[in-house]
């Protein structure tokens, strides 16, 4: 099992012109989304989460190149500066916002961008560390970095900001993706907010929510059932009996004897 995502599956850009050469080829390629890397990173070599990757005229063109064609714009950014950078580029949403800081909350909720947190991650990476053999030069940017983002996180939330779910998917496995949801309300979404972040306020992030996101005529109907009260327990969600897809039932295990 792969957990840990590929770092040669990005195509890298210098410049204003090779930005828009790379956005132009990525649309031209059929991808649906742009992303930005604003930040280092904590899962890649060499570099430090909070230092600044791209300056706000790389992003900006990216982000004309993309909306002119109907993409949205996601910006990886850790850190402080890259976050008010991308935001002031136009991006649609940032992923992680770890050192978001008053400024950096005051321009989300002015450019009505999106907030996507992966905050079960340090949970995951910490307490996996050993076992799976995680550089450590990961781990130690992660113990730095991860009750902060969770930190800021809450400020954010409790500000207002359009908060949606993600996992930042590949460094735990798919499948525990539920388990964000707990993490969520731990700091400071109730139970309501967390799953309407997954749901109705990640279709709109995504631009589809004309057909999914919400239960009413008209949208897919994509379906689950749990055992309990998610509202009341929102762990309930790591276990699912029951799933509908497209109107069809693809798993009941509510009904088997």
């Amino acid at each position: 099992m792969t957990l840990f995502p590929a770092e040669r599956d990005f195509a890298q850009a210098d410049g204003i012109d090779e930005m828009r050469h790379v956005v132009r080829a990525q649309i031209q390629h059929g991808v649906d989304v742009i992303k930005v890397a604003a930040s280092g990173g904590v899962f890649s070599r060499g570099d430090t989460p909070g230092a600044p990757q791209l300056t706000v005229e790389e992003m900006r063109v990216a982000v004309f190149e993309a909306h002119k064609t109907g993409r949205r714009v996601a910006a990886h950014a850790h850190g402080t500066q890259s976050i008010k950078d991308a935001l002031n580029a136009g991006v649609d949403s940032i992923e992680h916002a770890t050192l978001i800081d008053d400024e950096g909350i005051r321009l989300l909720k002015e450019h009505g961008a999106w907030m996507v947190g992966d905050l079960y991650n340090d949970d995951f990476i910490l307490g996996k560390a050993e076992e799976l053999h995680i550089p450590k030069e990961y781990v130690d940017k992660e113990r730095a970095i991860g009750q902060v983002q969770r930190q800021n996180w809450a400020k954010a939330v409790r500000a207002g900001v359009k908060a949606a779910f993600g996992t930042d998917a590949g460094i735990f496995p798919h499948g525990d993706n539920a388990k964000q949801l707990a993490v969520y309300v731990r700091y400071g979404m109730t139970p309501a907010q967390a799953i309407r972040s997954a749901t109705s306020v990640a279709a709109d992030l995504l631009g589809r929510s004309h057909d999914v996101g919400t239960l009413q005529a008209g949208r897919y109907a994509d379906l689950i059932a749990v055992r309990g009260d998610p509202l009341a327990d929102v762990r309930v969600l790591e276990s699912v009996p029951f799933v509908m897809k497209g109107g069809k039932i693809v798993k009941d295990e509510l009904h088997r004897r």
